[in-house]
Parts: structure tokens; C-alpha cells; sequence
């Protein structure tokens, strides 16, 4: 059995493994990442294009930002629409701040290159991963590579593998405490290449269901629709989803809306997740693997970069000077935005989705939140400040 020693050893080579291993290899910390899926994979997945500030800042501050810069699109505003009208909301004006326009997918490719030339350590195709020792100050990690059983010896673990991963499973049920919100309904979304039917993105509360309207670039466009969780992409075709995606949207919209083939379909369940602590013993977790929000505030991604820097200043802290303190209270850092996250992504879930349960009661009090987002300067700026992200405190 080979077996090598590293610091720290990363499970999951997604956004968040890599800008962590990228944020510790510029610290001078040595790791090794270990990914069950392929390079190829990785490059295509289809994942979320909505970046605040602070994550494209910890980006370009990792050397990583230059084409996102180069390429991105950069929102000032964005629209909520209910009753066939839309409201646009200032975010510049409001709150100082402008979202970025970017794929998730994108930020990937970017770190693999980043890595290639950095020659950092990055196993694909890693079967079986498996932590070990996670109470002890030597942990390790095991897995199989061309039929051979490996290990990698280390002083850290960082979990960065998603919610179907190996890490957060690896924290006893005991010490492990889950909360969690299942909604009644997921996202059919759609990809296409014709130009965006909005230059900002539009949120629609509509009695059919919630539609957005995103995009990837200007020429790309991104399109989502409420359906019943249980929902078969095999039933929709082309025709079916841009003429029901066209009755949710308000009338001025729905005129400009240029339809197309479709690249990729497929959706999406909702939920809300968090697993408490991110941190047992030797292992820290990060991103997907300690929390989902649902997609509506578009928090995913960025709250998961979050981890990430907090994570690396906790792990440089403790190479360069000795110093545990933001080990040791990394997870209730991590937790303390996490659960403001996962507010705003439920209240804007909540006010812009129907809910099939909902009672005559709560359609008003929807419709009524809806009417004072629209008309208070106040509450557009709190959802202003959510939107583009939080202080880091």
C-alpha cells in the first residue's frame, strides 16, 4: 500500500476544494486533493452563475480572476414581478454594490488551470475515499487509484466533497445535528444559446408558478420554471417550456422573449440544509457538504467561498504563528452567516414561489409582502444588501 504525507487533505476538487487548496498553496501549506469524478466532468457541470463581490474579490485575490473580470457581466439592479408588472430594485444605488454575471462552471475551469500550472496535487478519479483517525491529531485518508489501496497521512482534513459526499458522513450520528426543509417543488431550467429576454435577471411570482429569468452571458440565457418536485424533464420539450415560461412572465417581457433549442435541461429539487458543527476534530467541512440553501438568492457558490476563506485564514494561522483560536471557532463563524443565508434564500423562496399547501390566508400575506417590497425604500434595501452579500464579519 503506498502512503504519502501532506498538511492538510482535501476531500472534493469542485469550486470550493480547489480555491481552497489554491488560497493554501499561495500560503505555502501543502495539501492533495482527491476527486471521484473525472476532469471532463468537472469542466461541464452546469451549476450557478451569480457571483457577490467578496467572492469575485477572494477570486481575484487568488490569482484567478483575470478572465471573470475580463468576461463577466456586471448587474446593478434586478426585478421582482408579480401581477403582470415588474419592479426593478436599485442594488447599486441601495446598498453600493453590483452582483457578477459568471458561471459557476467557469470558475471551475479557471482553478484546474490555475492548479495545472501550479502543479498542485489534484487526484481524479479517486474511488472509495474514506477519513480516518478524525480524533486524533493524525488523521488520514484512504482510497483506491488503479486498483491499488492508498493513503495519504495528514494534520487536516478539510471536507469540501458536497452533500453527497463521504465527509459530513464521517461525524458521528451523536455529535452530528441536521435542520432541514424539504420544499414541495423543484426547477426546470433551461439553456440556451439566444440572447436574455431582461439585461438583470427576473424574478416572477405568477398564479401558474415562480419563473426566472438569468443568463450566462449575453448571448447565452438561463431559464427556470416551478414544477412538482417529482417532475420528469422527459415530459417537457422545446415548444412545451418556452410557451408555458412565456404565460408566467408579465406582458412586456413575455413580447421580447427569443426562444431556442435547448443545450441542457433538467431539474433541480429545493432545499433547505445545514449540518451543525462544520468542524469535528481533525475535520472541517466547507461549502455543499455542511449546508444547501435553495437557489432562489442565488447563495450557494458564495457561501461556500466564504467557508473557504475562513477556512484557509484558520489553517495560515495555524502554520504561520501557532495559533488554533480561528480553528477552534471556525464552525460557529461559518454558522453564524450561514444561518443569515439561509433566512434570506427561505424568504425569498417564500415570497416569490406558490406554494401548493398555502392557504387563502397566506396567498394574501404573500401578495401583501410583495406589495411593500415594491413600495418601501426600506425593505428594498434590505433585500438589496442580502442580494449582493453580507459583511464579512
Amino acid at each position: 500500500m503506498r502512503s504519502v504525507r501532506t498538511q492538510v487533505g482535501i476531500i472534493g476538487a469542485g469550486p470550493a476544494g480547489l480555491l481552497l487548496a489554491r488560497l493554501l498553496g499561495l500560503a505555502g501549506i501543502e495539501c492533495i486533493v482527491l476527486e471521484r469524478r473525472a476532469p471532463e466532468y468537472l469542466r461541464a457541470r452546469i451549476r450557478a452563475g451569480l457571483l457577490e463581490q467578496g467572492t469575485v474579490d477572494i477570486l481575484s485575490d487568488a490569482g484567478v480572476g483575470e478572465r471573470l473580470l475580463r468576461e463577466r457581466l456586471v448587474h446593478d439592479g434586478v426585478e421582482i414581478a408579480f401581477n403582470g408588472r415588474r419592479h426593478r430594485i436599485d442594488l447599486k444605488e441601495l446598498s453600493g454594490k453590483a452582483v457578477t454575471i459568471y458561471g459557476q462552471a467557469e470558475v471551475q475551469k479557471d482553478l484546474m488551470d490555475a492548479h495545472l500550472t501550479m502543479g498542485t496535487e489534484v487526484v481524479y478519479e479517486a474511488e472509495d475515499v474514506s477519513p480516518h483517525g478524525l480524533a486524533t491529531d493524525r488523521p488520514w485518508l484512504r482510497y483506491h487509484k488503479d486498483g491499488q489501496v492508498r493513503e495519504i497521512q495528514c494534520d487536516f482534513i478539510a471536507g469540501c466533497d458536497g452533500s453527497h459526499g463521504v465527509s459530513r458522513q464521517a461525524i458521528p450520528q451523536d455529535v452530528l445535528r441536521i435542520y432541514e426543509r424539504i420544499y414541495p417543488f423543484g426547477w426546470l431550467g433551461i439553456l440556451a444559446d439566444t440572447p436574455p429576454v431582461n439585461p438583470e435577471l427576473i424574478y416572477c411570482n405568477h398564479e401558474r408558478g415562480f419563473a426566472l429569468c438569468t443568463m450566462r452571458s449575453e448571448a447565452r440565457s438561463r431559464y427556470y420554471l416551478q414544477v412538482p418536485a417529482d417532475e420528469d424533464v422527459a415530459d417537457w420539450s422545446d415548444d412545451r417550456f418556452w410557451s408555458e415560461l412565456s404565460r408566467r412572465l408579465p406582458p412586456d417581457a413575455a413580447a421580447g422573449l427569443v426562444t431556442g433549442p435547448r443545450l441542457e435541461m433538467s431539474v433541480a429539487p429545493l432545499r433547505s440544509f445545514v449540518a451543525e458543527p462544520m468542524r469535528y476534530g481533525r475535520l472541517l467541512l466547507a461549502g455543499d457538504a455542511a449546508h444547501i440553501v435553495p437557489p432562489t438568492g442565488a447563495k450557494g457558490l458564495n457561501l461556500a467561498v466564504t467557508d473557504v476563506r475562513f477556512l484557509a485564514e484558520a489553517l495560515t494561522a495555524y502554520y504561520r504563528a501557532g495559533c488554533s483560536d480561528l480553528l477552534d471557532g471556525y464552525s460557529a463563524r461559518c454558522l453564524a452567516r450561514v444561518w443569515k443565508v439561509q433566512r434570506f434564500s427561505w424568504w425569498m423562496t417564500s415570497i416569490t414561489h406558490r406554494f401548493p399547501e398555502a392557504s387563502g390566508f397566506e396567498k394574501r400575506v404573500q401578495g401583501a409582502e410583495l406589495a411593500w417590497l415594491a413600495g418601501s425604500r426600506a425593505a428594498q434595501t434590505t433585500l438589496a444588501e442580502n442580494y449582493v452579500g453580507l459583511p464579512v464579519e
